[in-house]
């Protein structure tokens, strides 16, 4: 199946008519063909979103809220046909499209619809000078949203989302790797009666489409979310160009187990920190302390969980580690595993590639779980974004928190604990942007999203979302 870019409104093929191939994890084959777009197409988009600009900046918020209910709720009507189109595209299971990845884009679409009506700017009165200041929040105009393919659609919308309800028009670009959904979701808009030209969706490589986006003189902001190294490339071309930037980069997450923990949730939802995805998710618990009291017991439990869980196609409901997502990243992470033997690391399970019966060509690897007996280590303190974890024991809160902080990372963190004042201390202590105690992954969409030192800049998520978004004016009125 080919896909097209997606600009004013309609679908378009690539100016150079080049194309890439589009592998599915699950086989390892081909089974499309993606647009390998130019500065052309680029171009073409943002003449399209400029075009835009004006009459869709003036819409009402409720026209605008409308429109991006509607394109939630068909979403959701559409819900097995992306799920399954996602699965395809990410070798994630289907089960888990359905569950997460496709209703949480519609969430997007929804939550920023309801927030941009409820979005309110500051007034203050100075008095004594018979003035009043107010703040108008304006939308900057065009805007460059890049995502990547860990959660193609998921992220994808967490962009588009807030940057089109504050009434800017998006040039988008969705990896190379996952392209189907954001090539569907193009006719969803369409049916929504998003304006032709608001949202442009355009198809091919970093490093030639995405960085004619980022590189692009009148696309005044750009929101990116995927490696430390891109991120720093973008900041590093946006900062002359004094463009707005939000970038949501690596992590390298450490998940803080105490003995006086409720053990039993605490080990079921360790599985699912380290693993869900394929472990291919930026707030997976990658570096797992346990305090040494319980590290025995912990790590033959987790182990025997770890063991149960079945790889397998991303079509069966019984599976629950799929394919990852390349070639090239699977090779990845196998490097990793090796570094790992090679830094006296002891793989307790895991660390080979599976063979999927008729499907023996398919991206699949065993979760994979490794003592480490020091936390300096390479696979300690690099992303590997794989069904990999380490584990290790520690002994005092002092120890622990210097070890959870000697990364350059610091998205998120995970704290198991029943004692408040410990949990007051490590909050405030832990060097995060996201810090969940006795849960994981349980997300608010009101809340700030991002991380702090390598993990990025600015942050995604309600109201701070429809602030970057957003350029603030203060107007001050004498009386």
């Amino acid at each position: 199946m080919s896909v097209q870019n997606y600009i004013n409104g309609q679908y378009e093929t690539p100016s150079s008519n080049e194309w890439l191939d589009n592998f599915c994890p699950a086989t390892g084959e081909v089974y499309g063909k993606i647009p390998n777009s130019s500065k052309v197409d680029v171009e073409n988009a943002y003449i399209a979103a400029k075009s835009a600009f004006p009459s869709w900046s003036q819409t009402t918020l409720e026209e605008r809220s409308r429109i991006l209910i509607k394109i939630s709720e068909l979403l959701e009507a559409n819900l097995q046909r992306f799920a399954e189109a996602e699965s395809k595209d990410n070798g994630k299971p289907v089960l888990l499209a359905k569950e997460v990845d496709i209703p949480r884009a519609a969430s997007n679409f929804r939550f920023f619809g309801n927030a941009i009506t409820q979005f309110a700017s500051e007034s203050h009165e100075s008095v004594g000078h018979d003035a009043l200041n107010f703040t108008l929040r304006q939308p900057i105009g065009v805007v460059g949203c890049i995502s990547p393919w860990n959660l193609p659609l998921y992220l994808f919308t967490w962009k588009i989302a807030p940057a089109i309800a504050a009434g800017n028009c998006v040039v988008a670009k969705p990896s190379e790797v996952t392209p189907m959904t954001a090539y569907l979701l193009g006719e969803i808009c369409t049916e929504a009666g998003l304006p032709k030209g608001v949202l442009n969706i355009v198809h091919g490589l970093g490093t030639t489409t995405g960085q004619a986006i980022i590189e692009h003189p009148d696309i005044k902001a750009i929101s990116f979310t995927g490696g430390t190294a891109t991120g720093a490339h973008i900041a590093k071309v946006a900062a002359p160009m004094f463009k707005k930037l939000s970038l949501e980069l690596g992590g390298k997450n450490p998940n803080i187990i105490f003995a006086d923990c409720d053990y039993d949730t605490m080990l079921k939802t360790t599985v699912r920190s380290s693993f869900a995805n394929q472990g291919q998710i930026c707030l997976c618990g990658s570096r797992i302390f346990v305090e040494r009291s319980i590290y025995e017991k912990f790590k033959t439990d987790f182990v025997q969980k770890v063991k149960a869980l079945k790889v397998g196609h991303p079509s069966e409901s019984s599976t629950n580690i799929g394919a990852l997502v390349s070639k090239p990243h699977l090779e990845k992470v196998l490097d990793y595993i090796e570094i790992a033997k090679q830094e006296n690391g002891t793989i307790l399970c895991g660390g080979n590639k599976v063979s999927v019966k008729d499907f023996e060509n398919g991206y699949y690897l065993e979760p994979t779980v490794i003592e480490v007996i020091t936390d300096e280590c390479r696979v300690n303190q690099e992303e590997i974004f794989g069904p990999v974890v380490t584990i290790m024991p520690f002994d005092t809160e002092d120890d622990v928190l210097q070890m959870a902080n000697k990364v350059k990372y610091g998205l998120s963190a995970t704290l198991w604990t029943n004692d408040l004042k410990r949990t007051m201390r490590m909050s405030n202590q832990l060097q995060a942007g996201i810090v969940w105690v006795n849960t994981w992954m349980m997300r608010d969409l009101r809340t700030p999203f991002g991380g702090v030192k390598a993990s990025g800049v600015g942050r995604e998520g309600g109201f701070e979302a429809l602030r970057f978004f957003t350029e603030a004016k203060n107007v001050c009125i004498k009386y």
